[in-house]
């Protein structure tokens, strides 16, 4: 097994196809195909799944494709750390749409500026889609709801961040779920942390929501409320920024589902020089 070898295999996995890979890598697809074989005869596994012209990864693919993204990181990182140059390289952030809109871009403007060598690219949405791109690697890091127990990952707690149920102008006030059992909710996708949490408040109280509207914003979410329409959860950082919230009324859950964590995770044992930059900018400004 060499870095080429692992070039080839990256390229690969990414595209689906030794003819795309091959142009990516700059070689022959012949070439490809004899080097990803011996690569599976090294290790003694079938890392692809061969159908139709295409490749797809195998469950032994899948969990080498991790491993072998931390190495090419890891090499790409032992090159500048000798050449002494400042940090550099490709960086994917990801994050929850308020984490981004509200508490991350001061910080990310003075990332940029401090280090204009790295490429930085910023991914937003809820937290099961986040997670899924930094244990799949196409994430470096990102900002979800916690706390973490994912084996594969690692992270710190960042933000706290204070639920609070928006509901039209005039509503009375909402001190637990059944003051609006059957109410119609605005909310991300299913594999939204927030989502589950409103979910699981209502069903804590022996209530139950009516229709859950699934909404690509929180502006949205707001505007279905202002109309009069539903209820929506919104952390409170988030709400205040928005035009259009003082024609809402808002409440925070009470209890111990007020207040939730905003984590900074990544791959266990994969915190790149840029990464511990970014952490570092972080620490100074929280």
């Amino acid at each position: 097994m060499d870095l080429t070898q692992l070039e080839m295999f990256n390229a690969v996995a990414e595209t689906g196809s030794i003819t795309q890979a091959a142009a990516k890598v700059h070689r022959v697809p012949s070439n490809l195909t004899t080097r990803i074989r011996q690569l599976e005869a090294d290790l003694g596994v079938d890392l692809f799944i061969r159908e139709n012209q295409r490749l797809r990864l195998s469950p032994a693919g899948h969990n080498f494709l991790r491993y072998s993204q931390q190495i090419l990181a890891l090499v790409d990182e032992a090159r500048m750390v000798v050449a002494g140059d400042e940090p550099q390289g490709l960086f994917s952030l990801g994050a929850l749409e308020s984490t981004a809109a509200v508490r991350i871009p001061a910080t990310l403007a003075r990332y940029n500026q401090r280090y204009p060598k790295i490429q930085f690219s910023l991914a937003t949405g809820p937290s099961g889609n986040m997670l899924d791109g930094v244990l799949q690697g196409h994430l470096n890091a990102a900002f979800v709801d916690g706390p973490i127990t994912h084996p594969g990952l690692e992270g710190m707690p960042v933000y706290q961040e204070e639920m609070m149920v928006v509901t039209p102008h005039g509503h009375p006030p909402v001190t637990r779920a059944s003051e609006v059992n059957g109410s119609h909710i605005y909310a991300f996708r299913a594999n939204c942390s927030y989502r589950r949490h409103f979910e699981s408040w209502f069903h804590a109280d022996r209530a139950m929501p009516d229709t859950i509207h699934e909404m690509e914003s929180y502006h949205g979410m707001l505007a279905c409320v202002i109309a009069g329409a539903g209820i929506a959860l919104i952390p409170r950082s988030m709400l205040e920024s928005m035009p259009g919230h003082q024609q809402v009324e808002a409440w925070p859950l009470s209890g111990n589902w007020r207040w939730l964590t905003t984590w900074l995770v990544w791959r266990r044992g994969a915190k790149m020089r840029q990464l511990e930059a970014f952490i570092e900018l972080l620490t100074e400004q929280c």
